[in-house]
């Protein structure tokens, strides 16, 4: 019987880790299988680690940690000595670790499995760019090519571990690209090409999360988030170079496109409101 009481308890903290059930409805739980005086059990600490797991610790543990430390230390000391493939190599290597971590940790960990996902995700973004540049590699083209790579790895680990922000992440990193392409492959960029270049793709993106949302709400929920901000792109492109289009043309249209947004959201509430929830 007591087995089976530390078993239930066991899987209502799992609950709570995963999110599966409200925070309150876990401690209701809870206290229907606590006895009176016992303490509930740790919420899984930072990264799955308690302070009684670090009070209970074995030395062996203590010597592996600090072992992989100063592994890792070393090779970060030494890095720009190797070689150009054993950089790759030992990136790679360091990029797996990290991502099989974290996709071991997505159902019972789930906020330890966003950091370490967002860590290599970080990492792969920063060794890609450094390695681009201390090779003397970091042409204007090469560099948003492997951004727009990177981009897409976001996207995929977004949408393989089901993390919404990692999709959003990866979207809004594109955009951006997308804006560098528009910005240094046109000659001149009227206020009308402005628009054209930025407003049908905002609405291709609603679109799609209508198109979608009802069989994958988190997909259909990414690409409406993407397209008000792509809704906004022209703007945005207009402040950094108001010399060019005029402080007052931006302003206008910026107020002209709240208006627009503001109007349909709420016209349409009972409609987007469902790729929300």
């Amino acid at each position: 019987m007591e087995d089976k009481k530390k078993m239930v308890i066991r899987e209502i903290e799992h609950w709570r880790r995963s999110r599966l059930l409200p925070e309150h409805y876990c401690d209701f739980l809870l206290n229907l299988y606590l006895e009176e005086g016992q303490e509930k059990p740790s919420s899984g600490g930072f990264l799955g680690i308690t302070p009684a797991q670090i009070k209970n610790s074995n030395w062996k543990i203590w010597v592996l940690v600090f072992g992989i430390t100063g592994v890792l230390a070393f090779t970060a000391l030494h890095f720009n000595a190797f070689e150009f493939p054993m950089q790759i190599g030992v990136s790679l290597l360091f990029l797996a670790l990290i991502y099989s971590l974290g996709g071991y940790k997505r159902n019972k960990e789930p906020l330890a499995s966003q950091i370490l996902l967002g860590m290599a995700s970080l990492f792969l973004l920063f060794i890609g760019v450094y390695l681009l540049r201390i090779h003397g590699l970091d042409s204007p083209v090469r560099m948003v090519f492997y951004v727009v790579l990177d981009s897409l790895v976001w996207i995929l680990t977004g949408l393989l571990a089901r993390f919404a922000l990692f999709q959003v992440c990866g979207w809004v990193s594109l955009v951006f690209c997308y804006g560098w392409l528009l910005h240094y492959q046109l000659n001149s960029l009227s206020w009308m090409t402005l628009e054209l270049s930025w407003v049908p793709l905002s609405l291709l993106f609603c679109w799609i999360a209508w198109m979608v949302h009802e069989r994958a709400r988190q997909i259909g929920l990414v690409f409406f988030l993407v397209s008000l901000l792509v809704w906004y792109m022209p703007e945005l492109y207009g402040m950094l170079y108001a010399e060019s289009y005029g402080e007052g043309t931006v302003q206008w249209m910026l107020l002209a496109k709240l208006t627009v947004e503001g109007s349909l959201l709420f016209a349409l509430r009972k409609k987007w409101t469902e790729w929300v929830a």
